[in-house]
């Protein structure tokens, strides 16, 4: 599995995945490509996006791209707050359909 982290994404989410490859937006040098050209590249490369933008979903067509998005909702950009929800972000990685968005929430207390 080859999972891109968003640039939205604290990049320590990073080593929440080491089963995958893993890179961030930043390391491809994607930092300015907007969400369309983003997923555009992405899909050539990639598997999946795991991003915190919960607009994308409403803002692109994602059934034209052949790479899921995982979004994370976090209270915090931080990657203690991933780590709670670590194991449902691992599943709906292995899950993820192209064209389609998941989304990840951390439990209620």
């Amino acid at each position: 599995m080859r999972v891109l982290i968003d640039e939205c994404v604290d990049p320590r989410v990073k080593l929440l995945f080491s089963e995958y490859k893993v890179a961030t937006v930043h390391e491809q040098g994607w930092d300015t490509l907007e969400d369309g050209p983003l997923l555009t590249a992405a899909q050539k490369e990639f598997d999946v996006l795991v991003t915190i933008d919960g607009g994308i979903e409403f803002q692109q067509n994602l059934s034209k791209f052949q790479i899921g998005v995982v979004i994370a909702h976090v209270p915090k950009n931080q990657l203690i707050h991933y780590r709670v929800i670590q194991k449902e972000l691992l599943a709906a990685i292995e899950n993820a359909i192209p064209g389609q968005a998941v989304h990840v929430r951390v439990p209620p207390l």
